[in-house]
């Protein structure tokens, strides 16, 4: 039988896991760019996969704001370049109408707001276009970042901790973002068209306005796409270990806009790393990455869907979206680099392309390094590519040793040879759109996190996949770009890094991630087994005890070994997030008899925690009438141990001791909001 020439009703009896997954072809395909860029033109690009693989008409840049250290300046000042007070910085502090307002963005137009995000969204967010008075958005920051305003999700909302924003502010002449509050953190990105491109500025009544528009965003991006087309099966078979499958598409100038692949073999993990996916197009092979990675599964076959990837179960089917043109000829190869053999179908649909000078390649590299030691601190870089193009996403791969939060660095987009990123963020898991190292699993069509080994142990030990891939937020270069990640681990340790990077080039761009064989052969070895943990003697851990009750506060355990090895018994304590004054949580110690007790305790001191008052049973701790204990460490940065704190003897009330901790003030010199604490332990002797 010619593999080729099988069709859809005689592949659906071979395969019926490929029947359900078959995409409709969108009726958006070969738009042309707009005349004025409007709300309903950018949400109408938003879902145009097209539009990424043409160089943009009109033309724009794209940038960043962020609440990043500013005393990140140079890379030849390393305590600088990886300091990491990354919340609460602006551009600067306006008075309006008898208010402080601090600036997050302030561009000149024309241009377009394409994404906001921050982990804690706080205060009244204004948006000013135009230099008009009023704002033309101003709600609670947190509603409209999590879709409780008029925006609704999946175009606002809440993913593993991070409010994200996607829906596109366009402006004429000026954008301002304020927030009335202080300390979070935050990310704006942009766009800035060419001086001269006609745009209206977006109206609140633009919601009304443009509601079906916004209807017809909300349910593409939240409905995968459902069986209709016809799909043409390239291969069935076995590739044997050390093996290749090669097959040419139809002669062009087409465009491949689905591509499917099944794998079946006794180690999947193993096997969605060892086989690579290349393809070549007009002569050049522009992808070179390990099937797992090109989907966007990352490490083994993890089960999401987003716009323009998916892995989906049953029968370990991975689905690319990505538009692929090219002008006449296009090869697809599936080598098998691992030690057994791998069962793959492998099928596409192609369509019409109108190959014009805004015509791109897409690529996709790769690039693995294990191991990589996280002291001294680094960039690690993704890719760099020369030539002219659109960066549209990447996927990072991450084996972490330890407990301790693995990402907490930002990322740095240098475009064109700029003399300073014009992306530079605020952690790892702020640029892939969630917050505060959750562990959680997510997906969203843009975003998401595929994998997470520490999901149920509330760490992040073992293998992580996080993606971003870009629509309205992509970002076109035209000389080169250089994408890099801090690597900033909490702990000294050796970490694995595996990054995809997608991208649309013109013909001629180079790039420095040439085809690695040897590290893809390396399939998925295992994670080393941690080290064994710190004690304090006689220490009752705070974080294995049952909490009774919060007030205006939540607590969790928290990794504490990245701030210091031997120093926090268990390497854990109990992070306590408060409000403010009065946040409050009480936690009951069971007693070691009936006697009285002397209680112990062992806590944290950092930059920005609060004043905590003890009480036991209802009765002040030592020294404790009317003060608390201050636990700022006195400089920004440091997070220690506080040592032995003597709370005094207490009689046990029913076999057990309730400890109740309550903010009651902060240090002037503290930072965030002065109602953060951190209880590791406590120490019970008794009374003699």
């Amino acid at each position: 039988m010619n593999s080729r020439a099988i069709r859809i009703s005689a592949w659906a009896a071979l395969i019926p896991m490929f029947v359900a997954f078959v995409v409709q072809a969108s009726g958006r395909e070969g738009a042309a760019p707009p005349d004025v860029v409007t709300t309903r033109t950018l949400l109408d690009e938003m879902i145009d996969r097209d539009a990424v693989a043409r160089y943009p008409r009109p033309l724009y840049t794209a940038g960043q704001f962020s609440s990043y250290d500013r005393a990140s300046r140079t890379p030849e000042d390393p305590r600088g370049w990886f300091a990491n007070q990354d919340f609460g910085q602006f551009l600067r502090v306006e008075e309006r109408e008898g208010r402080q307002e601090r600036v997050m963005m302030d561009a000149p137009g024309p241009g377009a707001v394409v994404r906001i995000w921050s982990a804690n969204p706080a205060g009244t967010l204004r948006v000013y276009l135009d230099d008009a008075p009023r704002p033309v958005i101003e709600a609670p920051m947190r509603d409209v970042l999590s879709g409780a305003w008029k925006i609704a999700p999946p175009l606002a909302g809440v993913r593993s901790r991070g409010a994200n924003l996607y829906f596109p502010i366009a402006f004429a002449r000026r954008c301002v973002i304020t927030s009335d509050a202080d300390g979070f953190y935050y990310h704006v990105n942009h766009r800035a068209y060419e001086p001269g491109t006609p745009v209206r500025s977006f109206k609140e009544s633009d919601l009304d306005e443009f509601a079906p528009s916004i209807k017809v965003v909300q349910s593409e991006l939240l409905t995968p796409p459902r069986e209709a087309a016809e799909a043409t099966v390239l291969f069935q078979g076995e590739i044997p270990a050390g093996g290749t499958m090669s097959r040419g598409f139809p002669f062009g100038p087409l465009a491949v806009r689905r591509l499917w692949i099944a794998a079946e073999a006794p180690d999947l993990e193993h096997a969605l790393r060892t086989l690579v996916l290349r393809m070549t197009f007009d002569g050049v092979e522009t992808v070179w990455c390990p099937v797992g990675d090109f989907f966007c599964s990352g490490v083994g076959f993890n089960a999401f869907d987003s716009w323009y990837t998916a892995a989906k179960p049953p029968n370990n089917l991975l689905i690319s979206r990505w538009t692929m043109p090219y002008r006449q000829r296009a090869t697809v190869t599936l080598a098998n680099l691992g030690t057994s053999p791998v069962t793959v179908t492998l099928a596409h649909r192609t369509a019409a392309w109108d190959w014009d000078d805004d015509s791109m390649h897409f690529s996709a590299r790769w690039r693995h390094q294990r191991p990589i030691p996280t002291r001294p601190m680094s960039d690690w870089n993704f890719v760099e590519v020369s030539g002219k193009g659109v960066y549209v996403g990447d996927v990072l791969s991450v084996m972490n040793p330890v407990p301790e939060w693995w990402g907490e660095g930002d990322e740095k987009i240098t475009v064109d040879a700029e003399a300073f990123p014009s992306h530079f963020g605020t952690g790892t898991e702020d640029y892939y759109g969630y917050a505060w190292c959750s562990p959680e699993r997510f997906q969203h069509a843009f975003h998401g996190q595929t994998r997470c080994d520490g999901e149920k142990d509330g760490n992040t030990r073992g293998y992580s996949t996080v993606f971003r891939t870009r629509s309205l937020d992509a970002i076109p270069f035209l000389q080169s770009i250089r994408t890099d990640m801090e690597l900033w681990h909490w702990a000294d340790c050796e970490v694995g890094l595996a990054a995809a990077t997608f991208f649309y080039t013109m013909p001629g761009a180079t790039n420095n991630r040439p085809p690695d064989p040897a590290q893809a052969a390396l399939g998925v070895p295992p994670v080393p087994p941690p080290p064994p943990p710190f004690r304090i003697d006689g220490a009752v851990e705070f974080e294995e005890l049952p909490v009774r009750s919060t007030s205006r506060a939540t607590a969790a355990p928290q990794e504490m070994r990245g701030f210091g090895r031997d120093a926090w018994s268990g390497d854990r304590q109990l992070w306590v997030r408060g409000e403010g004054i009065g946040s409050a949580v009480e936690i009951v110690v069971p007693a070691q008899g009936d006697g009285p007790h002397r209680l112990t305790l062992h806590a944290t001191r950092s930059w920005d925690y609060g004043i905590v008052r003890f009480t036991i049973n209802g009765r002040p701790a030592a020294g404790q009438a009317g003060t608390g204990i201050d636990f700022f460490s006195g400089r920004a940065g440091l997070v220690a141990p506080t040592g032995p704190i003597d709370l005094g003897e207490f009689q046990p009330i029913d076999g057990a001791f309730v400890i109740r901790a309550q903010v009651v003030g902060g240090n002037p010199e503290s930072g965030g909001n002065r109602s953060f604490f951190g209880l590791d332990g406590v120490v019970l002797t008794p009374a003699r």
